[in-house]
């Protein structure tokens, strides 16, 4: 159902199966007149009123020289005129009107066909819904609407020293959180997401949920188990689950020890833990195939970078391309200023929370103050 539809993606293309307008529609209040009745006229023109139009309602009768139509916003204007006259133009007296205007054929009249003529696109396929497209799309009487069917993403995170936000940590442990940003990044961008919160670091245990998720799923995430350290078991276990793993460690900064691999169509994405890595990896790789998946405009999959103007500190050059959170303010000049947030790791969370862009620093490459730079808004 088309009230069902925002968000998703269309499916295939929408045209319209009316004009729009469906007829020739008066832009104003006034008078509906005949323009040839002002040529020649020095100064106000005086018409015999003979009716009214009002939406859903129009002028019976036809319109002779010298006469005119009360008329309202949206009613059909008469066959016989040409032109609308605004009410502040005028000046009633009884049944006539004196209209202090000489107007052109088509003034303030919204002619028909001229938004969307019969058989003209609407709305493009692939387009992701936003609530003004529902309006267009029920003027051209695409109800119900087919759309593409949502990515069901499966999530999940492991570690032992993790715990629900229900529960107070006791020693070593913290509360867990990625889970809960990452689906609802992903629910923002149209998936259904299928989260199993938090599994421990036990391969059986692993192996088992992460089949449960390759079986029913189109796409799979995970957080934390993707570094070298004794405990990070989750490539190992995609592997043995039979994922065929295509990469593991990427050159961004944060976010290298990203893990990447496939089972038949499935996309399995290991992502780190450390929040800021994880951030860095859903919108540089996981939101682009989530919108590609779903059959969203390929311009929106991954769209181009803006540009702001650095208002921070040099931060040191690095060989990785580096994704620095910033806040992003109004220049004086219309450019954006990008200023650096002062989070402590990767894990700094609250300082995250400010975050409202990603500046993208090239490998080796040096910033000073005042330099534009790209940036992902977030």
């Amino acid at each position: 159902m088309l009230s069902q539809a925002r968000g998703r993606v269309l499916a295939r293309d929408a045209v319209s199966d009316v004009d729009l307008p469906p007829f020739e529609k008066a832009a104003m209040d006034g008078f509906a007149v005949r323009a040839a009745d002002f040529h020649g006229a020095a100064g106000p023109v005086r018409l015999a009123v003979v009716g009214e139009s009002k939406a859903g309602a129009g002028h019976a009768g036809g319109v002779q020289p010298g006469q005119c139509v009360e008329i309202y916003t949206g009613a059909e204007l008469p066959a016989d005129c040409d032109a609308v006259v605004m009410v502040e133009k005028s000046l009633r007296e009884g049944a006539a009107v004196v209209l202090d205007d000489a107007p052109a054929p088509g003034q303030h009249v919204c002619h028909r066909g001229e938004d969307l003529a019969v058989g003209d696109l609407a709305v493009p396929a692939g387009r992701r819904l936003r609530p003004v497209d529902l309006a267009v799309l029920a003027a051209v009487g695409a109800d119900p609407v087919l759309v593409r069917p949502r990515v069901r993403l499966g999530l999940a995170t492991t570690g032992d020293e993790l715990v629900p936000p229900s529960r107070r940590p006791g020693p070593g442990q913290i509360r867990e959180g990625n889970t809960f940003d990452l689906a609802a990044r992903a629910e923002a961008a149209g998936a259904e997401v299928v989260n199993l919160g938090i599994l421990p670091d036990d391969p059986a245990v692993l192996a088992g949920r992460f089949e449960e998720l390759l079986s029913t799923c189109d796409a799979l995430i995970t957080t934390g188990g993707v570094s070298m350290g004794r405990y990070d078991l989750v490539g190992a276990t995609f592997e043995r689950c039979g994922v065929t793993p295509i990469l593991h460690k990427i050159a961004i900064k944060p976010g290298k020890p990203l893990w990447f691999g496939v089972r038949g169509r499935v996309p399995v994405f290991g992502l780190p833990g450390n929040p800021v890595s994880c951030l860095v990896g859903f919108e540089v790789f996981v939101r682009p195939a989530l919108y590609k998946m779903e059959g969203a405009d390929p311009a929106t999959w991954d769209p181009p970078l803006r540009r702001g103007r650095w208002a921070g500190a040099e931060p040191k050059p690095n060989p990785r391309q580096q994704h620095l959170p910033v806040v992003v303010e109004h220049g004086a000049d219309g450019v954006d200023l990008l200023r650096p947030l002062a989070w402590s790791s990767s894990a700094d969370i609250v300082e995250l929370s400010r975050a409202q862009g990603l500046a993208v620093i090239e490998p080796e490459a040096r910033l000073t103050a005042g330099a534009l730079v790209p940036y992902r808004p977030l």
